[in-house]
């Protein structure tokens, strides 16, 4: 296989870490963001010039595209770009601070987007690649608890989504990751709390308060989890959607199910606010 350059959001911890070492370890070059300098000292100390390291807080509009635009630059061409950089918040929606929506917003929908923004013109320019974004099965599925974090993954899988069908024709490539539970460090260093509310102590929402429990770890390998996202971009055409994990499979397609169940039975009453054909005709 030619080896291939990779710009990965958040290589710090958790799934962008894990693909950093795999991708590294194979021989290919990584382009990497940190919020913080020396973040993967051992990394860049043991890897050299194959791990090319950049500061970026997704949050940071302008520095966006100017850390997008200098990696390109510097390397000359990447092949796929992952949007990996991303925080969880658990909470009724009321039990949130205006603050902590906004900010959870920026980071995991609009850095999200705007990194996609900032690469396409120079995929567009190369003749094209692979974008991938890393979701969960909350892309599709619903937590009570996880409003907010929802929120997010549905919309910036509609943006993926919709993208996809975009940039087809100039050879880019898109795939939505939708992993469940994995043993990282997401949930522990990554995930905020709401300040709970005492109305919410009995309801669904308040099961959420026990998700740093460390005593009932996840399914998901994550090494294994950053194995089969790395081999998707090899895959063409690209796959749209990446389910990885039994749970991510019970919940994903649990949830299409219902979804269908609810709305199949509306046919009739959709087609009912259609203009006839004798209407039209009249017109």
């Amino acid at each position: 296989m030619t080896s291939r350059t990779w710009f990965i959001t958040g290589i710090n911890s958790g799934f962008g870490r894990q693909m950093t070492e795999q991708l590294l370890e194979r021989g290919e070059r990584v382009a990497g963001t940190v919020r913080r300098p020396r973040a993967v000292a051992d990394l860049e100390d043991k890897y050299g010039e194959q791990l090319w390291v950049g500061h970026l807080d997704v949050t940071d509009r302008p520095n966006v595209r100017a850390t997008v635009d200098r990696a390109f630059a510097d390397l000359g061409r990447i092949d796929v770009v992952v949007n990996n950089a991303g925080y969880g918040l658990f909470g009724a929606a009321e039990e949130l601070t205006d603050e902590q929506v906004v900010a959870q917003l920026n980071t995991n929908l609009l850095g999200s987007i705007q990194v996609v923004r900032a690469a396409l013109p120079h995929l567009r320019a190369q003749g094209g690649g692979r974008l991938i974004q890393i979701s969960t099965y909350g892309g599709q599925a619903t937590n009570p608890g996880a409003s907010l974090y929802h929120a997010g993954k549905w919309g910036i899988e509609g943006f993926m989504e919709g993208t996809a069908k975009d940039v087809a024709p100039f050879g880019i490539g898109v795939t939505i990751v939708e992993p469940g539970g994995a043993r990282t460090e997401f949930r522990f260093d990554s995930l905020q709390l709401a300040q709970p509310l005492s109305a919410y102590d009995q309801s669904p929402a308040a099961m959420v308060r026990g998700a740093k429990d460390r005593s009932r770890p996840p399914l998901g390998d994550p090494a294994r989890m950053a194995a089969r996202i790395i081999d998707s971009a090899a895959q063409e055409p690209a796959p749209l959607r990446l389910v990885l994990g039994s749970d991510a499979y019970r919940f994903v397609t649990g949830a299409l199910r219902e979804r269908l169940a609810q709305i199949e039975p509306q046919e009739t009453l959709a087609g009912s606010t259609d203009w006839s054909e004798a209407e039209q005709s009249d017109r």
